[in-house]
């Protein structure tokens, strides 16, 4: 325990020759690798770097623990550090190959038994500084916790009595700041020994004189200890121990306090841990500062439905609301379950969106009639003021699902300067699985939209598709505007993945780019620069539905046009503006070409002359 005992005699010694030692230490069995069968070595990942150290150095690289009957916590301490500074992977990978080895050596006999051992060498520990304290410390107690997991017998009674009463004395070291250990490692020691207030009690005996603690007890040293960690806000430990010595002594304040100062983690282990009255308190203190699904998480998880009706339901309300705003419609229908009053909310949160379609939809399966929430909603969204095809003087939206279409379509976009890209998919709320197939493709001018069926003329003409979108996509002309389309083509290129045409692209330019203030995406954009947003509450609907609806159709072909128009007002913007941050736009254009050999020789100035 005494830092003075390691010194550079010390070290020279544990480094001599394994002939210089004494027979004790020579059944260190000092190597140059660990004793471990191929399974094992290849689950370590350590490796020795040696390869030009002669053998009679002796350097000490990895140890085989495979005696530990007289090793010492120090050699031990010292031989891991070893282990450790000589691995050649990185440190997660050392520190879990380290794990491994120390909790299958406590079984090779250490003295006088694995947990004493174990708080013998947390005690030891500090002495090698701050850079392996606190990870060594973490690996060694977590190694004992596998060891007790995993023996085939059980420690000894009078091993773990020892552990016990070293433990809480190497409690009453760090609370001291005699031993640097942090509030974690403290924790943890004392709940792997299961430490209690009897073993505080009699450490507090054997070494108030030695270390100065004032005399009162276990209780009243915690009681102490714990309000000086409340005062400086260290309320996850504060509650630890609580729990960990039965203690419930702060009162309700203690609980208001921590929801003050967000420490809702520790809020709600205090809380479960004093049991229902505290935690209803823990809701009502959520609910009166409107954290409705934290005190949601809290009713649920304890069962406190039938003391919270009206908040369950208002909570209810608050989680389709957010829902309804992301436009993940067909997840908050799952989640009312049925519940009228709840399916009611939703209408009404459909049509305050402008979602009518969804309205009408939700009142028919539902037989949902006479909701004058939903009637107040519509002559409040007369007023909300969206984007509109017609505002656009875009002159037709044109579907292609066959080939005539397909081809009619390629030859007019290969005509145009500028045209703007986007593509939906339905939406997949699965967790873990796959996304569905791109369902759609929007390509158009400012005046003419195709809205390409890609999931029929992939089936009917994939070759066709195939050729005709490289010529669109792969080519220095047109220019090609997108948002975040980059994104896009990646999930074009997994939906499709024999095709070409979405491999490589040619002259894109991302919008989102070019400003650097990107907040409330398209829509937000399409605010800043026209002065009216985008209703997208469409953009998780199913895409994969034949026809789409009159709403679903325009919801796509405004996200092409709107971004052409944004364009015309980038490019028109005087040199000398740069309020939007405009003037180098043209930096932004992007490609990715798999060949570019094929790419041809007057393509800058052939690009210039199509953008300007």
């Amino acid at each position: 325990k005494d830092p003075s005992f390691i010194n550079s005699q010390t070290l020279c010694f544990l480094l001599s020759p394994v002939s210089e030692v004494s027979p004790v230490f020579r059944n260190l069995r000092i190597f140059s690798k660990m004793d471990l069968d191929p399974e094992e070595e290849a689950l370590s990942g350590l490796r020795d770097e040696e390869a030009n150290v002669p053998e009679s150095s002796a350097t000490l690289c990895l140890h085989a623990f495979s005696d530990l009957t007289h090793v010492s916590p120090l050699v031990f301490l010292y031989l891991l550090k070893e282990c450790y500074i000589h691995g050649s992977n990185k440190a997660t990978k050392k520190f879990q190959a380290l794990q491994y080895q120390v909790h299958q050596v406590l079984a090779n006999k250490p003295q006088p038994g694995p947990a004493t051992f174990i708080v013998q060498c947390l005690n030891v520990l500090p002495v090698f500084g701050t850079t392996y304290g606190e990870g060594f410390s973490h690996l060694l107690i977590s190694s004992l916790r596998r060891y007790f997991k995993t023996a085939t017998s059980q420690t000894s009674q009078e091993d773990m009595c020892s552990a016990r009463r070293l433990a809480a004395t190497l409690f009453l070291a760090i609370v001291g700041g005699f031993v640097a250990y942090d509030e974690k490692v403290m924790v943890n020691t004392l709940k792997l020994f299961d430490v209690g207030l009897t073993n505080i009690d009699e450490a507090l005996l054997s070494s108030a004189s030695e270390v100065g603690f004032a005399c009162g007890g276990g209780s009243a040293f915690l009681e102490r200890y714990i309000s000086d960690l409340i005062k400086s806000k260290s309320f996850m430990t504060a509650v630890s121990l609580l729990e960990h010595f039965s203690l419930s002594f702060p009162g309700d304040a203690f609980l208001q306090q921590m929801v003050e100062d967000k420490d809702f983690l520790a809020a709600e282990k205090w809380a479960t841990f004093m049991g229902r009255p505290i935690l209803c308190v823990l809701v009502q203190e959520y609910g009166s500062r409107n954290m409705l699904k934290q005190a949601y998480n809290v009713i649920k998880k304890n069962y406190l439905q039938q003391d919270f009706p009206d908040l369950c339901y208002k909570c209810k309300e608050s989680a389709l609301k957010d829902l309804a705003e992301k436009a993940c419609w067909d997840v908050a229908e799952r989640q009312a379950k049925g519940d009228t009053q709840l399916l009611e909310y939703l209408v009404y949160l459909a049509m305050e969106a402008g979602y009518i379609e969804k309205v009408d939809e939700l009142c028919d399966r539902y037989s949902l009639k006479g909701l004058p929430k939903a009637q107040e909603a519509e002559v409040g969204f007369v007023d909300k003021s969206f984007l509109h095809l017609k505002d656009l003087a875009v002159e037709e939206v044109v579907w292609v699902d066959e080939v005539n279409g397909l081809r009619e379509a390629t030859s007019f976009l290969e005509e145009c300067k500028v045209i703007g890209l986007d593509c939906e998919w339905k939406p997949n709320y699965m967790k873990g699985s796959k996304p569905n197939k791109v369902s759609i493709m929007q390509i158009g001018s400012d005046t003419r939209i195709f809205i390409l069926d890609l999931i029929k003329l992939y089936n009917d003409a994939s070759e066709v598709l195939d050729s005709c979108l490289s010529l669109i996509l792969q080519s220095y002309k047109p220019l090609k505007l997108g948002y975040n389309f980059q994104c896009d083509i990646k999930q074009l290129a997994l939906s499709y993945g024999d095709l070409e045409c979405f491999k490589s692209y040619d002259m894109l330019l991302d919008i989102q780019k070019v400003f650097k203030d990107s907040s409330g995406g398209l829509s937000g954009l399409t605010k800043k620069i026209l002065g009216v947003g985008l209703n997208k509450t469409r953009r998780n609907s199913d895409w994969e539905q034949r026809p789409l609806t009159q709403n679903q159709l325009e919801y796509a072909a405004l996200d092409a046009a709107v971004l052409v128009r944004i364009f015309r007002h980038v490019r028109d913007q005087p040199p000398n503006d740069s309020s939007l941050e405009t003037a180098q736009w043209k930096s932004h254009i992007v490609s990715h070409i798999d060949n570019p050999k094929k790419r041809p020789k007057c393509h800058s100035m052939q690009t210039s002359a199509s953008v300007t």
